[in-house]
């Protein structure tokens, strides 16, 4: 006698493939491959077109699911993002996420146009489809790269935003396949898609911000469950009012990661650890969606598609969006090689194949060939190319030093500081400085040596600074008071007594 439930198969079947993508995504590590190129590849081995033995085509589900995805890996990005690196890299990469996928997009459709005599609206929807970076991808090159900061973040930034504008174009093209929209019309979606994301997902953002900082719960991994629970929130309340759901959960993890200091470790371990679970599973599933023998019927147009791509669209658009902020030649080529395709082109190639439109099923295998000889060609050679152009730039120690401290038991922050050469702090020795009460300075980080600071350590431009602060809403502000040697200044800016 047994007892078998119909879940049963399906949960052997997913645990399996996420070992088998797991083992894939360690060994990527080891042959300096992407671990989304190894993680299609393994879907592709093992779906119809390969061994047969996980038979996947269920095109609306592979959509929802890697929706799904997506979401997670968009709010675990916003989370990661530093508030320096926004700062940094936050318009160029805005102006990169909004007006670099229309050029992209321009570029890529006349080319085709021209190149493969395909219609202007098919032209003009592969182009859409293409015109976003994968955020996936592009936070996993990040991880894994020497980038310089500047660049680092403003891709950062790209990544995380574009899709909302991808996703307008996209269904905007496909809409003008049943009726023609005049501009007012796309004006009118796009402004709802993207000021509707902005505000939907900086309400959510400070709604999540005030829950997780003021409503103490019993048990600390409730705190991620909560954070998830609103990053959930601000995709479908934007969604369902129409604006962009994607843009809403990147501002909501920004707002989170940024002004919720205490679970901060905690939520961030477990974001991290959702969104790598949730980058494997999403390039497996596309890649048992796919069937291989169907690419070579499209290889010549791919390749053509792709090569506009690389080496024509992308170039243009960061030269047009990143020479305005200063950026070089060099960094904008290292800029426009990093911008990997990825899973979210591929999920928005599914919109046109669900939506019946004639040429679907060709454009979702164009846009797979597309992504697949980015993630394997741009994945691989940008590390290279950053060493090549004389840019690579070590991640400096102190990074992640303060997310590593155990403090979750203390009633204490920890506070990063760098010593800019203008603050008054800059070239005195700390006993000229001291520190006020509930205030040390614990470690003190000078280029790839971590020091204990004494009273006689001299304070050099640069130096990173690993500070502990009595448990307080303006921790911050008292470090920043006291690098600016403001001490007996109140946070209102009034004199102490």
């Amino acid at each position: 006698m047994s007892v078998t439930l119909p879940v049963d198969a399906p949960v052997l079947v997913v645990g399996a493939l996420l070992v088998a993508a797991v083992l894939v995504a360690g060994l990527s590590d080891r042959l300096r491959v992407p671990g989304a190129l190894l993680s299609l590849g393994l879907g592709m081995l093992l779906g119809s077109d390969g061994f047969g033995w996980v038979p996947f085509g269920d095109v609306a589900l592979a959509r929802d699911l890697g929706v799904i995805a997506l979401v997670v890996i968009l709010f675990e990005g916003g989370l990661t993002t530093k508030p320096a690196d926004l700062r940094r890299g936050g318009l160029p990469g805005f102006v990169l996420s909004n007006l670099g996928v229309l050029i992209t997009a321009a570029v890529t459709a006349g080319a085709l146009v021209l190149l493969l005599d395909v219609g202007w609206r098919t032209g003009f929807l592969l182009g859409a489809i293409v015109g976003s970076t994968d955020a996936a991808a592009v936070f996993d090159l990040l991880r894994r790269t020497p980038l310089p900061r500047r660049i680092a973040s403003a891709l950062e930034v790209e990544s995380g935003a574009n899709d909302p504008f991808a996703v307008v174009l996209t269904i905007s093209i496909l809409a003008t396949a049943d009726a023609p929209l005049d501009w007012t019309e796309w004006f009118t979606f796009g402004a709802r898609q993207l000021v509707g994301g902005l505000a939907f997902g900086a309400l959510a953002g400070a709604f999540g911000v005030v829950l997780l900082r003021r409503w103490r719960l019993r048990a600390q991994a409730l705190y991620p469950l909560l954070a998830f629970a609103v990053a959930a929130v601000a995709y479908g309340s934007a969604a369902v009012a129409g604006a962009s759901g994607f843009l809403a959960v990147y501002v909501a993890g920004l707002a989170i990661g940024a002004w919720v200091p205490r679970e901060r470790r905690v939520i961030r371990n477990f974001a991290t650890t959702l969104a790598n679970s949730a980058d494997l599973g999403l390039f497996l599933m596309l890649g048992l969606l796919v069937f291989p023998s169907q690419l070579g019927e499209v290889a010549g147009p791919a390749l053509a598609a792709t090569a506009v791509l690389l080496f024509v669209s992308r170039p243009v658009a960061t030269m047009v969006c990143l020479t305005p902020f200063g950026f070089g030649w060099r960094e904008q080529v290292v800029a426009s090689w990093a911008g990997l395709r990825g899973a979210v082109p591929i999920v928005l190639a599914t919109f046109p194949l669900t939506a019946g439109y004639p040429a679907g099923a060709t454009i979702f295998n164009v846009v797979f060939f597309v992504v697949l000889v980015s993630v394997a060609l741009q994945g691989v050679t940008v590390a290279p190319l950053v060493r090549r152009l004389g840019l690579e730039e070590d991640r400096p120690a102190w990074e992640n030093l303060a997310e590593a401290l155990p403090i979750e038991s203390l009633d204490v922050h920890l506070v990063e500081l760098t010593v800019a050469e203008e603050l008054p702090i800059c070239g005195r020795r700390l006993r000229e400085v001291p520190v006020p009460e509930g205030m040390l300075i614990t470690t003190l980080v000078r280029g790839h040596a971590m020091l204990v600071p004494t009273g006689a350590t001299r304070l050099h431009p640069d130096d990173q600074l690993v500070i502990t602060v009595a448990a307080s809403e303006d921790a911050a502000a008292l470090v920043s008071r006291w690098a600016r040697d403001r001490r007996h200044q109140t946070v209102d800016g009034e004199e102490a007594p």
